[in-house]
């Protein structure tokens, strides 16, 4: 059997990094884009929308559908663009135990 304050030792050492890469995704900010840039949205590592800019020219009447499914296509863009850096984080945190299938941990 292995050493018991060892193991104690490196489950304290990963939960660290753990927090360490929860504590860099909260400070991360990603960004999403559609319609070839013309709507695009900023969502912090929270998943917090923080900006949504867009083309003045979406603001024409009878765009507002246009406008609408581009936003929502922005955000998604952002969305996969935070889950992958989030997953890339947890990843890089977990070390040799990325692979091993935890409860509680997401890749």
């Amino acid at each position: 059997m292995k050493d018991l304050g060892g193991l104690m030792k490196q489950a304290q050492a990963m939960q660290q990094k753990l927090a360490d890469a929860q504590a860099r995704l909260a400070e991360t900010v990603v960004e999403g884009t559609s319609g070839g840039g013309m709507v695009k949205v900023t969502l912090k590592g929270t998943g917090e929308l923080s900006g949504v800019e867009m083309d003045e020219t979406l603001l024409a009447p009878g765009e507002g559908e246009v406008l609408s499914d581009l936003i929502v296509a922005a955000h998604a863009d952002a969305k996969r663009k935070l889950d992958a850096t989030q997953a890339e984080l947890m990843r890089e945190a977990a070390g040799p135990l990325a692979g091993m299938g935890l409860p509680g941990l997401k890749f």
